[in-house]
């Protein structure tokens, strides 16, 4: 899992407000896990805030044998506001970029 810097996070939470939009996402930590198992999953986005840290600890690793990319934001406030929640959320999967497609490019070049 990529520890990002801050412009790259901004881009990160980007992708995801563009993608819940005009593509499809996945929120929290089982609809992630699934979406990653399927093979549906273009980027996986993890809080590093979350308490207990095991309930996302096996994401990195899924996303790794899955050849899914997999980043970490610190807050996961922010992370389900970026989801377009009200509370803040584990996990995020960008399943369709939708128009976010350039900003994810730019992502996983990094």
């Amino acid at each position: 899992m990529t520890e990002l810097p801050k412009e790259m996070i901004d881009k990160a939470y980007e992708a995801i407000e563009v993608a819940r939009a005009t593509g499809k996402i996945r929120k929290g930590t089982n609809e992630v896990t699934k979406a990653i198992e399927k093979g549906k999953a273009k980027l996986v986005v993890v809080a590093k805030d979350v308490s207990p840290p095991e309930i996302v600890m096996h994401l990195p690793l899924l996303a790794e044998e899955k050849g899914v990319a997999c980043v970490q934001v610190p807050s996961k406030e922010e992370l389900g506001a970026a989801a377009g929640i009200d509370k803040g959320t584990s996990a995020v999967a960008i399943v369709q970029e939708g128009d976010a497609k350039d900003i994810l490019k730019e992502l996983l070049k990094q």
